[in-house]
């Protein structure tokens, strides 16, 4: 399948902004999740760590600078409503920013887009975990949204400003490497994902430990072939 390939120039609109409605109770360590987001009015505060109003519960696997603000196409939204026969409103997959207009899952690591007066760059694909499943009610949900790989997009606050439903979205800079947050979710080619390694400066820790997971399965993939 042909993946869009966003460009400098390209726009897209908030259709919301979503902040923390209610911490969940959940099977986890932490016990609490705050994946329970809500649309709000009005312009929002978004600084280095994220939205005014929102947070994290469990901060060892989510959140920090390199997760403030998560963001989610509409029309892939709408895709899995349509395959699940439900609604599925802004801030149901935990997203900070619910999007139209632009492939989120294929935009590039290391990209910067502007939304209102802030500057944000691209900086990794959600993965999904146990929390939610439990919060989706569906079965497979996990195993399902990984497969489809319509990850969404995490971002770093490079400038900080105010977000409000409403504003352009814009793609002011791509990195030439041109891998994708899609690309880093899947491995598919883990030679792309070295190249990513050694071109793109903004990746984080998390990110290289992601890399280094799909080099181990090719790995360990490959010898079991050749046993």
């Amino acid at each position: 399948m042909t993946r869009p390939v966003l460009r400098v120039g390209d726009t897209g609109r908030v259709e919301a902004v979503c902040v923390v409605h209610a911490e969940i109770e959940v099977r986890t360590r932490v016990g609490r999740s705050a994946i329970d987001k809500r649309p709000v009015e009005g312009r929002v505060a978004v600084a280095a760590l994220g939205l005014a109003g929102d947070h994290v519960c469990d901060t060892a696997h989510h959140g920090g600078i390199d997760q403030a603000v998560y963001a989610y196409a509409d029309e892939d939204a709408r895709r899995w409503g349509g395959e699940l026969d439900r609604e599925l409103p802004a801030g149901w997959f935990g997203e900070n920013l619910r999007l139209t207009g632009l492939p989120v899952s294929d935009a590039v690591l290391g990209a910067r887009w502007t939304i209102g007066d802030t500057l944000l760059e691209v900086s990794a694909p959600r993965v999904p975990c146990a929390t939610f499943q439990q919060w989706s009610g569906e079965q497979r949900w996990v195993k399902r949204f990984a497969l489809r790989a319509d990850t969404g997009a995490y971002f770093r606050v490079l400038t900080e400003g105010t977000i409000g439903a409403g504003d352009e979205v814009r793609v002011v800079h791509v990195p030439d490497h041109g891998i994708t947050v899609r690309d880093l979710f899947t491995g598919a080619d883990p030679a792309r994902l070295e190249r990513l390694r050694a071109e793109e400066p903004t990746i984080s820790a998390d990110v290289r430990m992601q890399i280094d997971r799909h080099t181990r399965t090719r790995t360990a993939v490959a010898v079991e072939v050749q046993a």
